[in-house]
C-alpha cells in the first residue's frame, strides 16, 4: 500500500491523517483528485440550522446531515452504501456551499446542483424525486407526494421515506405537510421545519 493509499484509507475511516505537514496534506488531496481516488468528498458548511455535513460524488450531491447526526456515522453509512474512498475536500463542495449560503440568505429559490440518488431506492426514491419538484414557498400533502410517487395509499410509507431523506433542505421535505395543514414530522426536528417554511414565506 502506497503512502497515498494509506492516508486515503485513514481518512475514509474517519481517522486523522497523521504525519505530513499541511502542505503535504494539500498535495495529497490534489493528487487524489488528479488520480480520481476520491469517490465521495465531504465538507462542513455553516448554516442558521447548525453546521451541516455535505457530501457529493462525481454524479452530484449525495448527503446533507444536520449536526445531531454524528460525522463518523454519516461517513460510515456513505462508505457502506457508496464507496469507502471518502475524503474531506471542501473545494469540491464549493458550488453547493455557495447555493446553500444564498438560500439561507433568501437569495436563492432553486438549487442547481445535480443530485446523486445512490442512498435511496424504489418507492422511497420516487417519493424524494417527487418532493424535489415542489416549488419554493409551496407545500404539498403526504397524500399528494404518495400519489406522485405512484401509490396514493402509501401515505405512511411516504412519511417514513421523507423522515429518512438523505438530503434535507435541497430535497425539500420541509414542504410536505399533513392534510388539513398540520406540519407533520421532520428529519431535523419540527423547529427546523418551521424555520425553513418561515424563511420561504419571506
Amino acid at each position: 500500500m502506497s503512502e497515498l493509499d494509506r492516508h486515503l484509507a485513514e481518512a475514509a475511516r474517519g481517522l486523522p491523517v497523521a504525519g505530513p505537514p499541511a502542505e503535504a496534506i494539500d498535495r495529497l488531496y490534489a493528487r487524489a483528485e488528479e488520480e480520481n481516488l476520491i469517490d465521495v468528498a465531504y465538507a462542513q458548511v455553516d448554516s442558521p440550522l447548525g453546521p451541516l455535513t455535505v457530501a457529493a460524488t462525481r454524479r452530484g450531491l449525495v448527503r446533507i446531515a444536520y449536526p445531531d447526526r454524528a460525522l463518523d456515522q454519516v461517513l460510515e453509512r456513505l462508505a457502506e452504501a457508496v464507496s469507502p474512498r471518502i475524503l474531506e475536500a471542501p473545494a469540491r463542495l464549493d458550488p453547493i456551499r455557495r447555493e446553500l449560503e444564498e438560500y439561507f440568505e433568501g437569495r436563492r429559490k432553486r438549487f442547481d446542483t445535480p443530485i446523486d440518488w445512490a442512498l435511496s431506492r424504489g418507492f422511497f426514491r420516487r417519493v424524494l424525486q417527487t418532493t424535489a419538484r415542489i416549488e419554493y414557498g409551496q407545500v404539498r400533502t403526504y397524500r399528494e407526494i404518495a400519489a406522485g410517487a405512484g401509490n396514493v395509499k402509501a401515505v405512511r410509507a411516504t412519511g417514513n421515506g421523507l423522515g429518512s431523506n438523505p438530503m434535507p433542505v435541497v430535497v425539500p421535505c420541509h414542504r410536505v405537510v399533513r392534510t388539513g395543514g398540520g406540519l407533520g414530522g421532520y428529519t431535523g426536528g419540527i423547529e427546523r421545519k418551521e424555520f425553513l417554511l418561515a424563511l420561504e414565506r419571506g
